[in-house]
C-alpha cells in the first residue's frame, strides 16, 4: 500500500507547489521576505515532486522512508493552507488596517485590532521555509534519496515487466470482478484441488444443490465442455452409482419444457433403478417397457413416487437463468434422504444464487492457465441474523472465497468477528495477519499490484471514499463536489475542475472500486449513486488509518489525545461525548462529515482550516449553529446543509466565505437566499428550493405523483457569480422577475439550471433569457397552476444539439415546439395534465370508420422522435379512457419507435386502473420499467420488451396479485433470463428524500 501514500504525497506537493507559483506572481499582496520564502519553496518542492515520481516500495521498505514521505505530504499541507490564506485575503480591509495601525494604540481601548492576518501570513511562511530545510536535510543525514535517481532505470524496467505480468488498470475493468474472484483462489490453485465425487459421497440428510462454474476466457464451447466432463466422471463414478438408485443427466433446451423435462427424468430413473435393482446390465427393451406398463396410469405420479422414495442424483447441463432453475427446483421435495442436483452454468450469478447463502466454494480443476473450474454448496450456516450474513457478504465485496474463508472462522469464533464487523479497521487486520487466512495471500498480493497501476491523481480520491459508511449510497455529484474542495479534482489547460472529477469518477467505477447500485447498464447517461466495494473499501480504511488521514467517532470511544488527522467522519451510532469530542485535535482538519444527530459543540474554533462540511441528512441543525460554523470556518470551500429541514434561513455574514465553491441547502426550509451570497465570486454550484406533493392532485400513493418544487427566492445582482454553473431551484415569479432575467443573461457558464414560477407574463422573457446560455446541459420547468399553456408558441434559440436533460412540469396536454434543440436530449422528465384520444390503444375499440389503427400524434409521437432519448419519466394526471399505447402507428403499420430507450418510468395520478401496451416495434432496448398507478391495472406486449430485466412495482402499484399477473406474463418473454418483478420497499423513519427512484441516504 506504500504506492497509494507515495499517490498521495504527489497530489498534495503537487497542489502546493500550483499554488506556490500562483502565489509568486501576486506581488501587491506579498512583502518581498514572503517573496523569496515562497520561491525557496517551490525550488524545494519540485525537488521533491522529481524525488516522489521515481519512488517507489523499494525506498519505502523501511520506516525512515515512509516517514520522511508523510513529512513532506503533511509539510505540503500546511504550506498550501498558508498560502491560500495569503491570496484570499480581503484586499479593501487588509489596506484599511494597515492605514490606521500608527494610531491602533488610541483605538485599542474600544476596538482590539490584534496583528495584521498578512503579517501573520507572513511569519507563518518563515517558518514554514525552516521547515523545509528541516525537511530537506534530513535526507543528508539519513541518506533517504540516495543513488534514487540513477535507480529510475532500474524502476522503470521493473515497472514494465509487473505490467508484462498484470493488465494495466485501463484493461482491468470489463474482468474486474473475475480477476478478483481469481486472485482469491491463486494459491490454492496449486495442489488443493477438489473432487466432485467426494462432494457427492458425503454424507448429509438434506437435499443438496452444487453448481459448478468455470472462469477464463475460452471460446468454442471450451468452458462448457471442460464442466460436462468434470460432470460426467463424478456421476459415472462408483462410489456415486453405489449412492444413488435413481440418477438422471438433463441436456437443457430452450424454452424450458416441464412435460418434457419429466418424462426424460422418468426415463432415466427407471433405467438407473431397474439395473441396481438387477445388479447387471439392462437393455433398453426392458426399460421401454416398464415405461410403458408405468405410463398405462398417470406418468406425473410414477415420477412423483420415484422422487419421493429413493435417493436420487440429478445433472442439469447448461443452466442458464435463474428463472429456470426457479421453474426445475419445484420439482424436487426435499425428503431429508441425501439425494443431490447438480447444475452446470457459465453465468457466476446463476452458480451463487442457486446454491442459497451462506455457500461454500471448491476449486475443481485448472483446465488451463486462463479457465478454471468451481463448486459452490451450501455450507451450514453458524452466523447469527440474516443482518449478519448480509453484513459478511457486502464487507467481503461479494467475493465467495473471502466469504467462505471467514465465515468458516465465524463458525469456531462468533464473538470476535461479530467485534471485527461492528468495529472500524478491525476487519481487514483479521484477515491480514491471522495465518489461517494463508489461502488469501494471493488476493491481497493481487490488490496490491492492483493500486500500484492506478494513476496517481486516482489515489487521493481512492483513499478519500471511506468517509461514506458501509453500504451507503452516495450521489456523484456530492462526490465529485467534495474531491474540487479538497484539491483532488484541478483545473488544466484543457479541462475545467468539475470535467476532471468527472473522469476521475468513471475510472473508478472502471476499475470496479465504486459500484453502480443497479445492474442495469447506463450508456451514455452519468451515474446518479454509486456504492463503493465493501472489501476494497475496508482494505483501504486499513492503509489510511497508518496515515492519519480518516478518523472516525462510533460507538463508544475512549478518551486518548491520539486521535487527529485531516478528515473527520462522526457517525450516526456515535454516543456524542463532549469529552471525548474536545480532546480532538482539530488545528489541521479539513473536513467534518457528521451522519445523524448533529450536536453545536461539533463547531470548533479550532476548524479554522476546515475546506469542507458536510451535514448532508444530519438532524437537529438549527439556525444558531450555521450562524457559529459561518463565522469560524471563514476557509469553507463545500457548505452542504441538504435535508437540514430545521433551517429557515442562512445569516447574512454568509458573504464572508470568500472561497465557497458549492453551496447545497436543497430539501431545507429555506425560502431565500440572502444578499450577500452575491459576494461568493467562487461560487460555482448552488442547489436550493425543495419538493413537495401537490395537494389538488388526486394522489395514488403518498410517494408518485406530482410534485412541485418550493423554489428559493434569488437576490438581485446573482449575475456576479460568473463562475456558476449549477443554479437551482430558483422562483422566477417571486423573485424580482426582471432584474433575475438579466441577471440569468451574464451567468453565461451555466450548464444546469432550474426554476419553478413560471406564468404567461414571464414565460417569453424567460425563454429569451436563457438563449445566452450556450453552455446549459440541463433544465428543469416547473409551471405554476393554471399556466399549463404558457409556453405555447415560445421558440427556444439554444445552440442545436446542447441540452441533454429536460424536465417540464405542469403541461396541459402539448409540448413547446422546441424539437430542433433536443435532437442530443438523453434525459426526459415529463408531468403532462392530460393524454388526448390521439395516444390510447387501438385496441380501445376507438378504430376508424375503415378499421384502421388509429395514427399516433402529439406528445407520445414527438417523444419517439428524440433519437437519442435513454431516460423517460411519464407522469400523467388523465388518460382519457384510461388507456396507453407507446407504439407509433402511420398508415396502419407501426414504426420503430424508442430506439434507444432503457429506462421508462409511469406514473398516473388517476385513481381508476389503467391498461398500458407496448407494440412490437417500441423500445426494443428497454432495460428497467417503472409504474407507480392504481391496483387492477394491467400490461399488454411486455414480450414485445426483448431486453426488459427489471419491472418495478412502486405505490399503490406494490400489490401481490399484480405482481403475480405480471410474473405470469414475462414466463412467455423471449429472454432467457426472465425479467424479474420487484416492489419498491416502503422508506423507514430515518431515510432521507428518494429522488429519481434512488435513495441516497446512510
Amino acid at each position: 500500500m506504500a504506492d497509494l501514500v507515495v499517490g498521495m504525497a504527489k497530489s498534495v506537493v503537487e497542489g502546493a507547489l500550483t499554488k506556490a507559483q500562483a502565489a509568486i506572481e501576486e506581488e501587491a499582496k506579498l512583502r518581498q521576505s514572503a517573496q523569496r520564502n515562497l520561491v525557496y519553496i517551490t525550488g524545494e518542492f519540485q525537488m521533491m515532486q522529481s524525488f516522489l515520481k521515481i519512488a517507489d516500495s523499494d525506498h519505502l521498505e523501511n520506516a525512515v522512508g515512509r516517514t520522511w514521505v508523510r513529512q513532506i505530504r503533511d509539510l505540503a499541507y500546511d504550506v498550501e493552507d498558508c498560502i491560500e490564506f495569503v491570496v484570499h485575503l480581503d484586499k479593501k480591509n487588509s489596506l484599511w488596517l494597515r492605514l490606521i495601525q500608527p494610531v491602533s494604540w488610541f483605538l485599542r481601548p474600544c476596538v482590539n485590532l490584534g496583528p495584521l492576518r498578512l503579517d501573520e501570513a507572513v511569519d507563518e511562511l518563515d517558518r514554514l521555509k525552516a521547515r523545509v530545510e528541516d525537511v530537506s536535510s534530513r535526507n543528508t543525514r539519513y541518506c533517504l534519496i540516495g543513488d534514487s535517481g540513477s535507480k529510475s532505470t532500474t524502476t522503470t524496467t521493473t515497472t514494465t515487466t509487473t505490467e508484462k505480468q498484470e493488465p494495466t488498470a485501463s484493461s482491468r475493468p470489463p474482468t474486474a470482478f473475475n480477476r478478483l474472484f481469481e486472485a482469491a483462489f491463486k494459491t490454492t490453485q496449486k495442489g488443493r484441488q477438489w473432487d466432485l465425487t467426494q462432494l457427492l459421497t458425503k454424507e448429509d440428510q438434506d437435499l443438496g444443490v452444487i453448481s459448478i462454474w468455470g472462469t477464463g476466457t475460452g471460446t468454442g464451447g471450451g468452458e462448457g465442455l471442460g464442466l460436462a466432463s468434470i460432470a460426467w466422471n463424478a456421476y459415472v463414478d462408483k462410489e456415486t452409482c453405489e449412492k444413488f438408485a435413481c440418477r438422471a443427466w438433463v441436456k437443457l433446451m430452450h424454452p424450458f419444457d416441464p412435460l418434457m423435462f419429466v418424462r426424460s427424468l422418468t426415463a432415466q430413473f427407471h433405467a438407473t433403478s431397474y439395473k441396481e435393482e438387477r445388479g447387471k446390465f439392462v437393455g433398453g427393451v426392458r426399460v421401454l417397457m416398464k415405461m410403458e406398463a408405468a405410463q398405462g396410469g398417470d406418468s406425473l405420479k410414477d415420477f412423483e413416487q420415484l422422487v419421493m422414495k429413493n435417493r436420487f442424483l440429478v445433472v442439469l447441463e447448461d443452466l442458464s437463468t435463474m428463472a429456470d432453475w426457479d421453474a426445475i427446483r419445484r420439482f424436487f421435495p426435499n425428503m431429508t434422504n441425501g439425494s443431490c442436483i447438480i447444475l452446470s452454468t457459465q453465468q457466476f450469478e446463476v452458480a451463487s444464487l442457486s446454491v442459497g447463502h451462506p455457500y461454500q466454494v471448491q476449486h475443481l480443476n485448472q483446465l488451463s492457465a486462463d479457465h478454471s473450474v468451481y463448486a459452490f454448496f451450501t455450507k451450514v450456516s453458524t452466523l447469527g441474523d440474516f443482518e449478519e450474513r448480509q453484513d459478511l457478504t457486502s464487507i467481503c465485496g461479494g467475493l465467495p472465497k473471502v466469504i467462505v474463508e471467514v465465515a468458516g472462522s465465524f463458525a469456531k469464533k462468533p464473538d470476535r468477528w461479530k467485534d471485527a464487523l461492528s468495529t472500524n479497521n478491525k476487519f481487514m487486520p483479521e484477515l491480514e495477519n491471522h495465518g489461517e487466512f494463508e489461502n488469501l495471500k494471493g488476493l491481497f498480493d493481487w490488490m496490491n499490484s492492483y493500486f500500484r497501476n492506478c494513476r496517481d491523481s486516482l489515489k487521493p480520491c481512492i483513499l478519500y471514499l471511506p468517509i461514506f459508511p458501509r453500504n451507503y449510497l452516495i450521489r456523484r455529484r456530492r462526490l465529485v463536489r467534495r474531491w474540487i474542495a479538497e484539491g483532488y479534482s484541478k483545473d488544466s489547460h484543457e479541462e475545467s475542475a468539475e470535467m476532471n472529477g468527472e473522469k476521475q469518477f468513471c475510472d473508478l467505477l472502471n476499475l470496479s472500486i465504486v459500484q453502480q447500485p443497479s445492474a442495469l447498464g447506463l450508456g451514455e447517461t452519468r451515474m446518479v449513486i454509486c456504492q463503493v466495494n465493501g472489501f476494497f473499501r475496508e482494505y483501504i480504511v486499513s492503509r489510511q488509518m497508518e496515515e492519519n488521514l480518516v478518523f472516525e467517532l462510533r460507538g463508544s470511544c475512549a478518551l486518548t489525545t491520539q486521535r487527529t488527522g485531516r478528515h473527520l467522519v462522526i457517525s450516526k451510532c456515535w454516543d456524542r461525548d463532549q469529552t471525548v469530542f474536545e480532546s480532538i485535535d482539530f488545528s489541521r482538519l479539513r473536513s467534518l462529515t457528521v451522519f445523524g444527530k448533529w450536536k453545536s459543540f461539533f463547531v470548533s474554533e479550532d476548524m479554522k482550516l476546515l475546506r469542507v462540511l458536510d451535514l448532508e441528512g444530519a438532524s437537529n441543525v438549527e439556525y444558531n449553529d450555521v450562524k457559529k460554523m459561518v463565522k469560524l470556518m471563514c476557509r469553507l470551500k463545500f457548505l452542504s446543509l441538504r435535508g437540514c429541514n430545521e433551517i429557515c434561513h442562512l445569516p447574512s455574514s454568509i458573504g464572508g466565505l470568500r472561497q465557497l465553491q458549492t453551496l447545497d441547502v436543497r430539501h431545507t426550509s429555506i425560502v431565500t437566499l440572502p444578499r450577500n451570497i452575491t459576494k461568493l465570486q467562487n461560487l460555482q454550484y448552488i442547489r436550493a428550493g425543495t419538493t413537495t406533493t401537490a395537494k389538488t392532485v388526486p394522489q395514488p400513493s403518498n410517494r408518485s405523483g406530482v410534485r412541485r418544487p418550493d423554489g428559493v427566492v434569488a437576490p438581485r445582482g446573482i449575475g456576479k457569480l460568473t463562475a456558476l454553473h449549477t443554479l437551482g431551484v430558483v422562483n422566477v415569479s417571486a423573485s424580482a422577475t426582471k432584474a433575475f432575467l438579466e441577471d440569468i443573461k451574464k451567468l453565461t457558464h451555466l450548464r444546469k439550471l432550474g426554476v419553478s414560477g413560471i406564468n404567461k407574463s414571464n414565460s417569453s422573457k424567460f425563454v429569451l433569457a436563457i438563449t445566452a446560455l450556450v453552455r446549459l446541459e440541463s433544465l428543469s420547468v416547473w409551471l405554476e397552476d393554471k399556466n399549463q399553456d404558457c409556453l405555447d408558441g415560445i421558440k427556444l434559440s439554444l445552440p442545436v444539439g446542447s441540452l441533454r436533460s429536460l424536465k417540464l412540469h405542469g403541461l396541459g396536454d402539448r409540448l413547446p415546439k422546441w424539437r430542433e434543440q433536443l435532437t442530443m436530449l438523453t434525459k426526459m422528465d415529463l408531468e403532462i395534465v392530460k393524454l388526448t384520444e390521439d395516444h390510447v390503444s387501438p385496441h380501445s375499440g376507438l378504430l376508424t370508420p375503415e378499421g384502421k389503427k388509429k395514427p399516433t400524434k402529439d406528445v407520445i409521437k414527438f417523444l419517439s422522435e428524440l433519437p437519442n432519448l435513454f431516460i423517460l419519466r411519464l407522469r400523467v394526471k388523465e388518460l382519457q379512457n384510461d388507456e396507453l399505447n407507446v407504439s407509433i402507428i402511420t398508415n396502419d403499420l407501426e414504426e420503430d419507435s424508442f430506439k434507444k430507450m432503457k429506462i421508462f418510468e409511469i406514473v398516473f395520478s388517476s385513481s381508476s386502473s389503467s391498461k398500458v401496451t407496448f407494440g412490437e416495434k417500441t423500445m426494443k432496448k428497454l432495460e428497467q420499467l417503472t409504474v407507480d398507478f392504481c391496483s387492477g391495472s394491467s400490461f399488454f406486449g411486455l414480450k414485445n420488451l426483448r431486453e426488459l430485466k427489471e419491472l418495478l412495482l412502486k405505490g399503490s402499484s406494490c400489490d401481490e396479485a399484480l405482481k403475480a399477473d405480471l410474473l405470469a406474463k414475462l414466463e412467455n418473454h423471449p429472454k432467457e433470463k426472465k425479467p424479474v418483478v420487484k416492489m419498491e420497499e416502503p422508506l423507514r423513519p430515518d431515510e432521507s428524500t428518494v429522488q429519481g427512484g434512488h435513495k441516497f441516504c446512510c
